[in-house]
């Protein structure tokens, strides 16, 4: 990268002369803040996996200014970032920061001092400090840049349009933000506040997070000043500069109001308008179930941009349009991955696991639709599809890998309801309200064991075994079932159990099956252990059907859903039965004589009649049978087979 100075430098110098000025200031109102970042970073350095990059290792954010002068027109950004930051070694003579090289490195300004930077790889540059500080100590310097990104990944930096209107619009997740501005983008240290400033032609607006504060003409041009004061990872900082066209709705939660801003594209606004409103009642029903919206001092907002999907943004998800899964998504992120983010991206499931299985909810907190009932159906579907995969992301090199749709979505949303069904909606409920309160990682950092304890503290139970299974291992179980009735309505279940992938033996489940039939609906959980696991269980009066998981609590293919599955009375047994239905004569025809006894019930067990008989051919009478359904019992010197037929 060369080394200028910007033309507008002495301006430049005075805006950051001004922010230094403010200091003790930003400290007092950051505090708090302040005081536990450090603690979050060393904790989360010390954590094994964690993903990191060789910037500012050394330095922990507390506060970061960013200026930048956009012109939608126009694929180039010219800009300048202050950071407050807070020494985290020994001694402190160089400073590393990501960026790009495509950029300008106008200049390093420290104390109104010129500093050295250079290059030490493609996105690293390093610079150098006139003395060492030592640890503890509070600084600031101020990063001029200029240049035309070089967008990868989801898109980091893009231009395009929208109604022949051009936009410009960022996206860092995973990795992005570096090639958009110079940052310390890890999983270890949020900014703990952050002052953003968008200078655009006057006919645009700037979208951002935090809360408007102020917007003035300066000649031809407006600026924006969005201030937000929580802890914000880089990858959630975001701009996007259109002509957006601007309404407010407000949720009314239990101890606050909360705007909900839309910067919509004004050709979109009539559709907007029509959609956003869902976003009222999942906001409620998020804060009733977990804690209360996280931000709900400052705002939550979309902010329409060129891109199918969406993007959680804090306190601004930006929308590539506005239905309710993605409404209910990106605003359940502020909850799962922007107030707790994951703390490294083999986590990834944390985010999206948690946002789509709230999407889930939301279904499931409509009655009398059939929402959620597909919702599970579409998503067991999509999992097994495929007799691979982890939810543990086991390649962070990849951005597909990362946010592979049937993984760390589907599959981790369904890790999510699973746990649930394990441990029971109290406990479940708890534990992740206990996790999302937890002062260790609120507004910080979280990873999978942190969820696993407090999981485990509300449950009384150990996920260990569990988690082997379903986050680390790969695949889902797949099971058969062989049902056998006996005299008294005794049942004799078996449960056998093959696995899709061999990265796990067995998937301990409680597994629950549904018996049906005239008078009978029950389901009944067998808690299976093994592999060929025998049950016996009574019930009031015989099966018609049995079915597997009748509410889809587990991920699973089975080779029963809506018959008995019990062995037939047929020509592959040696014997036939008919007619079915059958008026007077239920005829049976054996392939050899032998002893057989008959045995004839109602369906709710009751034994209506026995007969022997020694013939090959045997004509049952039934005329003075009430007109129903029944079942018959064959008990062969070598087999006990069953039949249901209907009496006329």
């Amino acid at each position: 990268m060369k080394s200028l100075l910007f033309a507008s430098v002495l301006l430049l110098v005075s805006l950051l002369l001004n922010a230094q000025s403010n200091l003790s200031e930003l400290i007092k109102e950051n505090a708090g803040a302040v005081a536990c970042s450090h603690t979050r970073q060393l904790m989360a350095s010390a954590s094994k996996n964690q993903q990191k990059s060789h910037a500012g290792q050394n330095i922990d954010i507390i506060y970061s200014r960013a200026e930048w002068f956009i012109n939608p027109s126009v694929l180039y950004i010219n800009g300048a970032v202050t950071y407050y930051f807070k020494v985290a070694d020994n001694q402190l003579s160089q400073i590393s920061l990501e960026l790009d090289t495509s950029f300008t490195i106008d200049s390093v300004l420290f104390h109104n001092q010129l500093l050295s930077h250079v290059d030490s790889g493609a996105y690293l540059f390093n610079v150098s400090l006139p003395a060492s500080l030592p640890f503890g100590t509070v600084d600031s310097l101020t990063i001029y840049y200029q240049g035309v990104p070089n967008g990868s990944g989801f898109g980091s930096f893009i231009k395009s349009s929208h109604g022949g209107v051009p936009i410009i619009w960022t996206l860092s997740e995973p990795y992005g933000a570096r090639e958009w501005w110079p940052s310390k983008n890890d999983l270890s240290d949020k900014i703990d506040s952050i002052d953003i400033l968008v200078t655009c032609p006057a006919a645009y607006r700037a979208a951002s997070n935090g809360v408007l504060v102020n917007e003035f003409q300066s000649g031809a041009n407006k600026v924006y000043h969005w201030k937000h004061r929580y802890p914000i990872a880089t990858y959630l900082v975001a701009i996007a500069v259109t002509n957006y066209a601007v309404y407010s709705e407000f949720a009314q939660l239990q101890n606050s109001m909360v705007e909900v801003l839309n910067y919509v594209y004004p050709e979109d606004s009539t559709f907007a308008v029509q959609n956003t409103p869902t976003t009222i009642t999942c906001l409620q029903l998020y804060s009733d179930l977990f804690t209360e919206y996280p931000f709900a001092d400052e705002k939550y907002g979309h902010a329409q941009f060129g891109w199918g999907g969406g993007m959680e943004h804090q306190t601004m998800s930006f929308m590539g349009s506005f239905n309710h899964e993605l409404i209910s998504h990106e605003l359940a992120h502020q909850w799962f991955g922007d107030m707790v983010t994951l703390g490294t991206w083999q986590d990834i499931w944390l985010n999206e696991g948690f946002a789509t299985y709230l999407t889930g909810i939301t279904y499931e907190n409509m009655p009398g639709t059939p929402y959620w009932e597909n919702w599970k159906q579409g998503k067991i579907g999509h999992i097994t599809s495929f007799p691979h995969g982890s939810v543990f992301c086991d390649d962070t090199s990849s951005v597909s890998r990362i946010f592979d749709g049937r993984l760390s979505y589907s599959k981790g949303a369904y890790l999510l309801h699973m746990l649930r069904w394990v441990i029971g909606d109290s406990a479940f409920f708890q534990g992740v309200r206990n996790y999302l309160n937890d002062p260790a990682i609120r507004h910080g950092y979280a990873k999978t064991d942190d969820l696993k304890y407090h999981l485990e503290q509300s449950s009384g139970k150990n996920l260990t075994g569990f988690l082997n299974d379903w986050y680390y291992g790969q695949g889902f179980p797949i099971y058969d079932f062989e049902i056998t009735y006996y005299a008294g309505n005794v049942l004799q279940v078996v449960i056998n159990q093959t696995t899709s992938h061999t990265s796990v033996n067995f998937f301990e489940m409680p597994v629950p099956l549904r018996f049906t039939g005239p008078f009978l609906d029950t389901t009944i959980i067998f808690h299976h252990t093994a592999s060929g696991q025998v049950f016996n269980v009574s019930l009031s009066s015989y099966p018609d059907q049995v079915e597997f998981d009748p509410e889809k609590h587990i991920v699973a293919q089975s080779t029963i859903s809506t018959n008995v599955g019990m062995k037939q009375i047929s020509g592959a047994n040696g014997i036939k039965v008919y007619p079915n239905p059958a008026e007077d004569v239920l005829t049976i025809d054996l392939m050899k004589a032998e002893n057989v006894v008959y045995h004839i019930y109602s369906v709710d067990g009751e034994l209506i009649m026995t007969t022997e008989s020694s013939s090959k051919h045997c004509d049952l009478s039934i005329e003075k049978l009430p007109a129903g359904v029944y079942f018959l019992k064959a008990i062969l010197s070598a087999d006990i087979l069953n039949y249901r037929f209907i009496k006329l």
